[in-house]
């Protein structure tokens, strides 16, 4: 500090350091620790089971440099104000960060900002407090206790499976969800029935305006329509009264409210639905909103409260400030009548934060606009017209529940009309699911008892019930908030780690276990029935915000955990752990073993149950009621050609480094080759070897195909003297061409944003992805994009 009396900030983020100096002056210097700078030893447990869980603690790779920087900077100052974020991973690291600075003998106290404004620095610097004993120790169990489950039970996968798989205390609850929800749809019987609707004319009482009532069919014979077949549903039609006349009007007025401002959780949700969001993306952007955004000559400034919280308060100060706001837009008719209160006896809510809000209204989305990204914007407007809405009128409506009757039939309609448009007048909320389309008729007249009602249209409708539908990552979110799962703060971790390690594919945005991930599954739940049971789980959160609000002793909490997983770890480590998941078919070879599922190195198959006695093998695909279906040789993907070997036709199969095609007659014959795909959906095949018409660029030598783990690509001949490489592409004509960076040219298009489309290298080889990259995501196998061309 140079001789000057200057005071030490310490926060998390070097983005968020830059935006709270400039608030606080030259008093103060603020140093960031970039995330956590301790953590437990990436190659060992870590935990001191037996002498009470004492966590063996080492520094970060590469974060001794940030602790020197700290701990001399604290050396001179006058007092340390420790700021991380406001939450358990904050307190945790102001108290790892205090561990280490202490023998500098300076006043250390710990700072909350819930928003980075003037206001919220300026604030929370003049509140300090101390570090908050009960929360580190919330965090420190869950990290105890996430180290326990991975470190002891991923090894348990590895040696039946494969090495690197991971269980997970929380994500391997996660995936059960996801299995057990795909297994409901797989075993769903569908049942049938029938609707019929109406559209019947109405007038006024002068005879001059009319306008069509949408109506159901509700009852027959005064008891509830209940149609099973098409044929009861004809023979209603075929006899239909000739009068229809109206038998009863009511006529009530409907309010709406809007909805509470975002928690976390539900923050997610909306934007995933409404702009396609993954969870993680969402808090990378609130994560910049909050820590502060350039704008102009007023420099840095943090444009929304803190952004992980579970609690819908919001401050007086920001009520007010939102209040004057609405009738300064809308007029006064357009606030409450009261002020809104929370939300009380929420479940499992910690209200140290407000809700998440825009730091001032005043900000609004089309003057922040210049100053963000496109999806920044998108996140800030959503949180900002949320955060107004909450605190507008409610929308009213005139409805009118209107039976319609003739003879035997009883139709009800409903009219629905916007009497004042309130907090809809800048908001609604999304939905998650598309319903069959509401028959609600717009009417502005008024509709009297005893008119007569026309008929002019009736239609018999098929219908069958729906099995669940599979998670999207908005409704996974969602059933993890209901069940009590994790926090939402680790959302987003949960369902990358799930879908990275490749036990669920995200396919039409909707999660599908795997054949890995079924397997992981089953051999999860059957070893550690209790440790990975969805209620017990949401236990051990409530028993989490226990040791967080003084409640429960941490290690009290620990060693009753430990007692029943213990126990389930003896078990499953001395017994014999199966990977296999059975099927109903029995083996074709022998005839006596039945077939299960294994997981190899490249892939699931089938196998035959008496091996070594009988050591049949087949691929196979899992239909969508999940059924398992053989995939003979002759039913792989053919090539086209033959096999100079033994005369069979090589077939397309997988290898830990891709594709290849291969002879069906393995072991018998075991010829392999590499191939291309060309853009017409075909494959030339390629010879390691094979010249390519084309100098080394380097030294004037010839080029030569070579096969690597990622696929083919180009080498000097002249190597090691020359160490050239490149990769290479198929054109249209099947010639080979070489590419000077990792990409081939396509004729194709982007259909999402127009873009080129070009040819990328993968594990399983080339596949188009859009050169917009990564704004637009759009990828596909040139298969499938040949077909689609077709």
């Amino acid at each position: 500090f140079k001789g000057r009396n200057m005071d030490l900030v310490i926060v998390e983020s070097p983005a968020k350091a830059k935006t709270i100096e400039k608030y606080l002056g030259t008093g103060y210097k603020v140093m960031a620790s970039v995330g956590h700078i301790i953590d437990l030893p990436p190659d060992s447990l870590g935990v001191d089971v037996a002498n009470g869980f004492k966590p063996a603690y080492t520094v970060i790779d590469g974060k001794q440099k940030v602790i020197s920087a700290l701990k001399k900077t604290a050396k001179t100052a006058d007092t340390v104000y420790l700021a991380p974020d406001p939450d358990r991973e904050g307190e945790a690291i102001a108290w790892h960060i205090a561990e280490q600075i202490k023998e500098k003998n300076k006043p250390i106290k710990r700072v909350l900002f819930n928003e980075i404004t003037k206001k919220g620095i300026l604030d929370g610097i003049s509140n300090p407090g101390q570090i908050n004993e009960n929360r580190v120790n919330a965090q420190q169990s869950r990290r105890i206790l996430d180290r326990l489950v991975g470190y002891m039970v991923s090894p348990l996968l590895w040696k039946p499976l494969k090495k690197g798989l991971s269980a997970g205390r929380v994500q391997s609850v996660a995936l059960r969800l996801v299995c057990e929800r795909e297994q409901e749809i797989e075993t769903f019987v569908p049942v049938e029935s029938w609707s019929i609707d109406a559209d019947f004319e109405v007038k006024d009482k002068s005879g001059k305006e009319s306008g069509i009532l949408k109506a159901k069919l509700d009852k027959v014979g005064g008891k509830k329509a209940e149609i099973k077949t098409e044929e009861e549903a004809a023979k209603i039609l075929n006899n239909l009264p000739e009068l229809f006349s109206v038998s009863s009007a009511i006529k009530k007025e409907v309010k709406q409210s809007p909805a509470f401002p975002f928690i976390t959780s539900r923050m997610q949700q909306e934007a995933i639905r409404r702009f396609g969001f993954t969870a993680k993306k969402v808090m990378m952007l609130a994560q910049q909103l909050y820590e502060g955004i350039e704008l102009g000559s007023e420099g840095p400034v943090g444009l929304i409260t803190y952004m992980r919280t579970d609690s819908v308060r919001i401050s007086p100060e920001a009520q007010a400030e939102c209040a004057a706001y609405v009738e300064k837009k809308y007029g006064k008719e357009y606030l409450p009548a009261k002020k809104r209160a929370s939300k009380k006896n929420q479940a499992n809510v910690q209200d140290a934060h407000e809700a998440i809000r825009p730091t001032s209204v005043e900000k609004t989305p089309d003057n922040m606009k210049k100053f963000l990204t496109t999806d920044q914007y998108k996140l800030y407007k959503l949180i900002w017209e949320r955060f107004v809405a909450s605190q507008m009128a409610d929308a009213v409506y005139d409805q009118t529940a209107v039976l319609i009757e003739g003879g035997e039939l009883l139709f009800k309609a409903s009219v629905r009309v916007m009497k004042f448009a309130g907090f809809s007048a800048l908001y609604t909320e999304s939905k998650e699911d598309i319903e069959d389309e509401e028959r609600e008729s717009q009417i502005l007249f008024e509709i009297e008892c005893g008119r007569e009602a026309e008929l002019k249209k009736i239609d018999k409708k098929q219908h069958f019930t729906q099995s669940p539908p599979r998670f999207t990552e908005a409704s996974l979110v969602k059933m993890l908030e209901q069940e009590g799962i994790g926090r939402p703060s680790t959302y987003a971790s949960i369902i990358s780690t799930i879908v990275d390690r490749k036990y669920t594919e995200f396919a039409e945005k909707k999660f599908k276990p795997t054949e890995l991930g079924r397997i992981v599954n089953s051999m999860l739940i059957t070893n550690f029935p209790k440790i990975f049971d969805v209620k017990f789980t949401a236990e051990m959160e409530k028993e989490l915000d226990l040791i967080e609000e003084g409640k429960e002793n941490w290690t009290d909490v620990l060693s009753s955990f430990y007692k029943d997983f213990d126990k389930e770890l003896k078990a499953a480590s001395f017994g014999k752990i199966s990977s296999d998941l059975q099927t109903d078919k029995k083996c074709p070879s022998c005839g006596e073993g039945s077939l299960i599922i294994k997981c190899g190195k490249n892939g699931s198959f089938l196998a035959c149950s008496k091996y070594p006695s009988c050591s049949f093998t087949s691929d196979f695909k899992r239909e969508e009621n999940g059924e398992i279906t053989l995939l003979e040789a002759k039913e792989r993907e053919g090539t086209g050609i033959i096999c100079e070997k033994c005369g069979r036709e090589l077939v397309i199969k997988r290898s830990r480094y891709g594709e290849i095609a291969a002879c069906p007659g393995y072991p018998d014959c075991k010829n392999i080759k590499n191939f291309m795909r060309l853009t017409d959906g075909s494959i030339k095949i390629i010879e390691p070897g094979e010249k390519i018409n084309k100098p080394c660029p380097k030294c004037g030598g010839d080029l030569v195909i070579k096969s690597g783990k990622n696929g083919m690509f180009a080498a000097c001949v002249k190597y090691p003297d020359c160490k050239f490489t490149t990769n290479v592409s198929v054109n249209g004509e099947g010639v080979i061409e070489t590419t000077e960076s990792k990409t081939g040219v396509s004729e194709e298009v982007c259909e999402k944003c127009g873009k080129p489309m070009i040819i990328k290298r993968g594990p399983r080889g080339p596949f188009l992805a859009c050169s917009g990259y990564p704004n637009c995501k759009n990828a596909k196998s040139l298969k499938a994009a040949a077909k689609q061309k077709e």
